[in-house]
């Protein structure tokens, strides 16, 4: 693994609400390479959008973050100002958000929106221009000097997404977070999302960390997964690794449950029994213990410790070897 561009250390992120302190994320550890694209998997509720809201620090007034450090291109980002971070949002880290339809603004021009997001650059309104109609044709919309006068409703899905990533994609930004990019689309739509990801990571050579809940779209396009569970990282290693000797018995779970790898025809798929725990009410022990077929005793009241399985390949469990 080169080195990292982002390095998050020990993270723990709180919530606070009505029945006490929600515990988001339990000492996160995750390293995203310069060049590389790296996928974070888990459940509803695992913490992958909370992860995100505390890299760019917007999050919600209840929220606090507890312990950790968030390292990019050396800088803790926990330690900077709020007028240091808003240099950093949207120049030096984008993001591109799962829902199309709702990440634009509806009144305004596609034109004017990517206009409005070069408020940084100094230069001429005909050079904005043209450099958003070169942004909109780099991924793949046709006829972009007339497109670019339109509004968001007159764009199918697949199109607003393009839109939105070209425009996060504007201030060259050294890390690209796509955040569930293809959820709202059809399987078609999906998949020409992930050639563009792909094709763009080339081009432009940034670095993207992509949040799913889909494991096939995990496997065509990182390099490396981070499969989260109930706010912890229980395994992380790359896609070849994890996707083949899987360490962690919630990423065998995972994967099992995975429509594409169903080989008999069933009218029943495959399901994690159990529910995630209740983050404000947590016992020691392993977090996912009360699903988990393997259990033992250690499990009940002792944390796994995070085991090298192989090079590069690590997973929080009492069964594997120390």
């Amino acid at each position: 693994m080169t080195e990292p561009l982002l390095a998050i250390r020990d993270l723990s992120v709180d919530y606070r609400i009505e029945r006490g302190r929600l515990q988001a994320l339990r000492h996160v550890n995750i390293d995203v390479p310069k060049g590389s694209i790296v996928g974070v998997v888990g459940e509803s509720g695992c913490g992958k959008s909370t992860l995100i809201s505390s890299i760019i620090r917007l999050l919600p007034h209840n929220a606090s973050i507890s312990n950790g450090q968030i390292n990019f291109e050396g800088a803790n980002l926990l330690d900077l100002s709020e007028n240091e971070m808003r240099s950093i949002r949207g120049r030096r880290i984008s993001v591109v958000y799962q829902d199309p339809m709702t990440s634009l603004n509806p009144v305004l021009s596609i034109e004017q929106q990517m206009r409005h997001i070069q408020y940084r650059d100094t230069t001429r309104r005909s050079a904005k221009l043209e450099k958003s109609l070169a942004m909109l044709e780099s991924v793949g919309i046709a006829d972009s000097r007339k497109r670019i006068t339109q509004f968001p409703h007159e764009y199918s899905g697949g199109m607003l997404q393009r839109v939105s990533i070209a425009m996060a994609l504007q201030a060259k930004p050294s890390l690209l977070i796509a955040d569930e990019p293809t959820t709202a689309l059809d399987a078609t739509l999906e998949v020409q999302i992930i050639h563009l990801l792909k094709d763009i990571q080339a081009q432009f050579g940034c670095t993207i960390l992509f949040i799913s809940h889909h494991l096939g779209v995990i496997a065509e396009l990182c390099d490396y997964v981070v499969v989260m569970y109930a706010g912890e990282v229980v395994e992380k290693g790359t896609v070849r690794d994890v996707f083949h000797r899987p360490a962690h018995p919630y990423t065998t779970k995972l994967l099992q449950c995975d429509p594409a790898g169903i080989q008999i025809k069933t009218r029943i798929l495959p399901v994690i029994p159990g529910e995630i725990p209740d983050l404000v009410n947590l016992s020691g022990g392993c977090i996912f213990r009360s699903r988990c077929h393997l259990a033992e005793s250690a499990c009940e009241t002792e944390i796994p410790p995070r085991r090298e399985v192989a090079p590069g390949h690590a997973a929080n469990c009492h069964r594997l070897p120390i």
